[in-house]
């Protein structure tokens, strides 16, 4: 509570003078365009209907493969956490996919893509209202405008999307794990499914007012990965650190159960995100996607490596776990730029994810914020990088990348440190203007979540049922029937510290 608090009036101060900054930028994101996709203008029917089947085609396979980076963060966070309270992350897990199916499909959906004012969209309650996709642009009827220029039916848009905002929450899962009680969870991701999410997903894919004023992220960066780090950061803040986490000063490793289980979650993690990413095309352009999924492999290998060096440098040993958060770390960064860049600037937006996370982790732990999985680090620090990376490395409009392929004709200003200029600089104080906000808003709605359900039901399981585990004591089984349970005592150095537990 004493970090959220602190500082409230400087960050006040401040957030009013970067926002009347952003009004001097208006004229800048007027050109402003969601998203490119292959025009069906001008083609004859018969090419239509292939295209819209190819195109739909592509976006279902990459909605498929986004669903295995929701059972790779399950398999990660059940890794990195003790054995006793897998069932709970599991159960997690499930429900929150299960219910971003129901509430997106009932509100989000619309809130966040339908047709309304800057701030939301008030269209599209149940995936109703008048919409004739596959039709674009011109030809284009419906109350989804946002999403006008992709050529495929709306229940393929709606798939797509419904599988991003159940990753957005559930990155809010391995932060808060192994002490907060399983309703409160399910309290704050309904919550977070219909006011914070959405909301401030319009601002960006809805057209909404930070999309008309120039700031871009592709495929998530600061809508997936940001809004859901700020949101586990509150949690993360309000409920506290593991028991015997800190004591007397000092950080104690909590090590997780199963790192094999981890780094089978982040293979899996990396081989949805080509779908994360490519999918975000909304369109089957052969060239395009397999220029993304270059980026993206190239900015998660390089991030895996430089991780892996930089613990070895920082803590002296090779950190396998610090290689697996360094991996998720650089697709995270890649996420927003990668229709953008190039491949040789997304082996530098990696290699410098995966010295920010084992920098970040460490900054965390010395701040005694508690966070089991390093989700804070992967999602949110990187996201906020990512989101930066867009003003700083963005290849350009109309720029050729070879002799025969331009990488995007609508998109962020060419990038500040490759020779962007003036409007480099308006797109580096928009991208800063977005994080900004988007920081404080989420910062701001999370806490207002978290506090309410603290007041009502209560955030943190007892003493007693932590010590327990979660997965007994809030589900009443085990994940691992007839193992034995590891004690939990610190044996490295008996003497100086018994006990991981600090007193009752």
């Amino acid at each position: 509570m004493r970090l959220l608090l602190q500082g409230k009036r400087s960050f006040f101060r401040w957030i009013t003078v970067v926002l009347a900054i952003g009004l001097l930028l208006w004229g800048f994101g007027q050109q402003r365009s969601a998203a490119q996709s292959l025009s069906l203008i001008n083609i004859d029917p018969g090419q239509q209907s292939l295209q819209v089947t190819l195109n739909s085609l592509w976006v279902v396979v990459a909605g498929g493969l986004c669903f295995l980076v929701i059972i790779g963060l399950s398999l990660l966070n059940a890794g990195f956490c003790r054995q006793k309270n897998v069932v709970n992350l599991l159960t997690q897990s499930l429900f929150t996919l299960a219910l971003t199916g129901v509430v997106f499909w009932w509100v989000g959906f619309g809130i966040l893509f339908g047709d309304g004012t800057p701030l939301f969209g008030v269209n599209g309650w149940l995936l109703s209202g008048a919409d004739n996709s596959p039709l674009t642009g011109a030809f284009y009827e419906g109350i989804f405008q946002s999403l006008s220029w992709a050529a495929i039916p709306l229940p393929t848009k709606f798939f797509f999307q419904m599988m991003l905002a159940a990753i957005a929450v559930n990155i809010v899962a391995g932060a808060v794990a192994e002490r907060l009680q399983f309703l409160a969870f399910a309290l704050f991701s309904g919550f977070f499914l219909i006011l914070i999410y959405p909301v401030i997903g319009h601002w960006i894919w809805g057209n909404g007012w930070l999309a008309q004023w120039g700031f871009w992220d592709f495929a998530g960066a600061t809508v997936v990965h940001m809004v859901g780090g700020w949101a586990a950061f509150v949690g993360t803040v309000l409920i506290g650190p593991r028991l015997g986490k800190y004591h007397g000063g000092e950080s104690f490793a909590l090590p997780g159960h199963n790192l094999p289980l981890a780094a089978l979650g982040c293979l899996t993690v990396w081989l949805g995100w080509f779908g994360f990413n490519g999918g975000a095309l909304l369109s089957a352009n052969g060239v395009l996607i397999t220029h993304i999924l270059l980026v993206t492999n190239l900015a998660a290998a390089i991030a895996g490596m430089t991780s892996l060096l930089m613990a070895w440098f920082y803590f002296g040993k090779p950190d396998l776990s610090m290689m697996i958060n360094g991996i998720v770390g650089g697709l995270v960064s890649i996420s927003g730029i990668c229709r953008f860049v190039n491949l040789g600037w997304a082996v530098i937006i990696g290699a410098i994810a995966g010295v920010l996370v084992v920098l970040s982790v460490d900054f965390l732990d010395r701040a005694k914020i508690d966070d089991p999985a390093g989700g804070l680090s992967t999602h949110l620090v990187c996201g906020i990088w990512g989101t930066l990376a867009i003003a700083l490395f963005a290849w350009g409009p109309e720029q050729p990348l070879t002799e025969s392929f331009i990488l995007y004709t609508i998109g962020p200003a060419k990038g500040l440190l490759i020779g962007g200029g003036l409007q480099a600089v308006q797109q580096l104080l928009i991208q800063l203007l977005g994080i900004t906000v988007v920081s404080f808003t989420t910062i701001l709605l999370s806490w207002f979540a978290w506090m309410i359900i603290q007041i009502t039901v209560g955030l943190r399981v007892s003493f007693a049922a932590e010590l327990k585990g979660l997965d007994l004591s809030e589900h009443g089984l085990t994940a691992y029937n007839n193992f034995v349970v590891k004690q939990e005592r610190q044996l490295n150095n008996p003497e100086k510290a018994p006990t991981l537990f600090p007193p009752s």
